[in-house]
């Protein structure tokens, strides 16, 4: 067994990237306070090769210090935007046939693995200690969380985004 080297891991140039294909998904950041949070959002955005990020709120925008430190170049890769009001991208992406997944510990959460996506989705993370917005809860189409067995009560949001950006980026695949 051996490292790969940089170049040896077939990875795309950005307007290459740009022009591929992307899975049926969009990241919705509400209210996300960390710029590193934010930079990492883009980071597996990239690397799960979604359609865009939509920042939200107080979510800070690139260029941002410490977006560009966890991003390490992925807001050159991955395409997104800004909405100040939660309220309106949902009824943005509703309105162009996105299901509305919002990841929240609730009474009705589904676990991740049991969630079939119809496509396209927009998947939404809410701010690191309330969590998404109270206001949209009510927009939403379905609650999902990742079942947790530790003392623990939550994972970092940029953590839990990897996680259903992988999940739901296999099942994509497959259609």
């Amino acid at each position: 067994m051996k490292k790969l080297k940089l170049e040896e891991l077939g990875r795309v140039d950005v307007p290459t990237f740009k022009a591929q294909e992307k899975a049926p998904i969009v990241l919705v950041a509400d209210n996300i306070r960390s710029g590193l949070n934010v930079g990492s959002l883009f980071r597996s955005a990239d690397a799960f090769n979604i359609q865009k990020i939509i920042l939200c709120g107080v979510s800070p925008k690139p260029p941002h210090k410490e977006i560009n430190k966890s991003a390490i170049g992925a807001t050159f890769s991955v395409d997104w935007e800004y909405e100040t009001s939660i309220e309106d991208c949902i009824r943005k992406l509703r309105s162009n046939g996105y299901q509305i997944i919002g990841v929240e510990q609730t009474n009705q959460s589904i676990p991740l693995a049991d969630i079939t996506p119809n496509f396209p989705i927009a998947i939404v993370m809410g701010n690191e200690v309330d969590g998404i917005s109270e206001s949209i809860l009510g927009l939403l189409d379905i609650a999902s969380e990742i079942p947790q067995y530790g003392t623990k009560h939550s994972l970092n949001v940029s953590v839990c985004a990897g996680i259903y950006l992988y999940q739901l980026s296999e099942v994509a695949k497959q259609l």
